[in-house]
């Protein structure tokens, strides 16, 4: 009789660290992942920032296709007082009517307006129209393994319903790298009068005036 006792106690003792030892397992496999997963997406955002690092320069961006997109009020610098800002977009029309999502081609770059009047790059924001997109695929576009946020129609830019992900690589961001808008962003330098102001707004938004509001929320 002892000796079952024993035998018993024994037996429930490996079984227990047995179901310890499967459980850390499952714990750290499913750590590893995340860590691959964050790995993957730091390592991807680099590649991003290394194909746009050019487009720190205005200049370059614009004769690369980039050019100001105002809301239909006329404002430039998108913010939310509170929150955070977007900043002043710069789009690609060509790549925003595409129908595609490539993360090497973002269809707007986001400038952060400086005291100096000139804009600092802080981001880079992938958007599709949803229209187009939705003809073709069975699902809102993803990339960095983050779903895009929807914008129905009647937004402030007056464009058709689009799916946009913002992704901050060229300023940090406390709420997070593809979150809509940052804290450490702000418009308060926005000024109609600087030069990036008065350029012409995309054909989306023409027959806005450069004399109205420099900033205001989206």
């Amino acid at each position: 009789m002892r000796t079952n006792k024993f035998t018993l106690t024994i037996t429930a003792a490996f079984i227990t660290a047995m179901v310890l030892a499967v459980g850390l397992a499952a714990t750290l496999a499913h750590g590893s992942t995340r860590v691959a997963s964050h790995s993957s997406n730091q390592n991807a955002l680099d590649t991003v920032r290394g194909a746009t690092g050019r487009y720190h320069s205005l200049t370059v961006a614009q004769a690369s296709g980039y050019a100001l997109l105002k809301a239909k009020a006329g404002i430039a610098c998108i913010d939310n007082p509170g929150v955070g800002a977007m900043g002043v977009h710069y789009v690609n029309g060509t790549l925003a009517n595409s129908g595609q999502v490539n993360p090497l081609k973002p269809q707007a770059l986001v400038y952060e307006p400086a005291a100096n009047g000139q804009l600092n790059l802080v981001a880079v924001e992938y958007v599709t129209f949803q229209q187009q997109w939705d003809a073709t695929h069975g699902a809102p576009p993803m990339l960095f393994g983050q779903p895009f946020m929807l914008t129905p129609d009647g937004n402030r830019f007056g464009l058709p319903a689009f799916y946009s992900l913002h992704a901050w690589i060229w300023q940090d961001n406390p709420t997070g790298t593809f979150s809509m808008w940052n804290p450490q962003v702000s418009c308060d330098a926005a000024s109609v009068e600087a030069p990036w102001h008065a350029a012409a707004p995309t054909p989306a938004t023409s027959g806005t005036s450069p004399a109205l509001p420099a900033r205001g929320p989206r």
